[in-house]
């Protein structure tokens, strides 16, 4: 069985301001996860122009062992939850697939992301055929939804209480606020989850899904809420923080202490 679910993530910022936001998110994120010999260890992070367009590629490994559900890890060997990530952004698509080197081609994630200047109503933004869209589950994610992340929540990181001192946005209350905000754009994340390993092949899936809907969620919930430290942000300024970031994850991956967010 394959899992294919489309995710549609609305912010309030513009698609232009989203190109910096969620690369000033992700480096974020990734020095908070990094710790105790885990987290995020990049490998690649250089310009691409070839057949398929041009953008950024990124090579990373995730050495996760400990921050996987508990269910997962129950089953699963350490050396599977060493995973590969490339990446290929070429905004605003972009397209990701996750590997285990020691499940080889008995596990895959793809995600494949279109950035949309609209408020979650394209019904086929990432243009693909209908045996695909005969699969898929659309899913609404709202960033300000507590219960998307349970036992995650951080009080600083709440959407609901925020609010931008340099842009006035925010905070964002209310059933309606992604249709009544402006800015606004949408993520269309469509992501394929492959895992053939039996008899775990129905319980592990279901679990990832959820594992990345939460991640998902947290990750832009972050970025809503971090507008004034990347909002004057430049490409240049941005890439610069990337490659010192990378520095920095190298030594704090060999820390003892870490922040690491509950994803149980």
């Amino acid at each position: 069985m394959v899992l294919v679910k489309e995710y549609r993530i609305r912010n309030n910022c513009s698609l232009k301001e989203y190109k910096i936001a969620q690369l000033y998110a992700v480096a974020k994120m990734s020095l908070n996860e990094t710790g105790g010999g885990e987290g995020v260890e990049v490998i690649k992070n250089e310009p691409y122009d070839n057949e398929k367009g041009k953008g950024q590629y990124t090579f990373k490994i995730y050495h996760c062992a400990n921050r996987v559900p508990a269910a997962i890890r129950a089953i699963m060997p350490k050396d599977a939850l060493i995973l590969h990530e490339e990446a290929w952004n070429g905004y605003p698509h972009c397209k990701t697939i996750t590997t285990s080197p020691w499940m080889k081609d008995s596990f895959k994630i793809i995600t494949e992301t279109m950035h949309v200047g609209d408020r979650g109503d394209s019904e086929n933004a990432l243009n693909v055929g209908q045996d695909v869209l005969g699969q898929r589950e659309v899913i609404y994610l709202d960033v300000t939804r507590d219960e998307e992340i349970k036992s995650a929540y951080k009080k600083e990181e709440d959407p609901k209480l925020y609010k931008s001192a340099k842009t006035g946005r925010g905070p964002l209350v209310g059933s309606e606020w992604a249709a009544q905000c402006d800015p606004v754009m949408t993520c269309y994340k469509l992501v394929t989850v492959e895992f053939k390993w039996w008899p775990f092949q129905s319980v592990v899936e279901p679990i990832i899904v959820s594992f990345m809907r939460k991640a998902m969620v947290i990750l832009h919930r972050q970025l809503f809420c971090d507008t004034d430290e990347w909002c004057d942000m430049s490409i240049e300024q941005l890439r610069a923080l990337e490659e010192e970031t990378q520095k920095k994850l190298l030594d704090k991956r060999h820390q003892e202490s870490t922040t690491q967010t509950k994803f149980d």
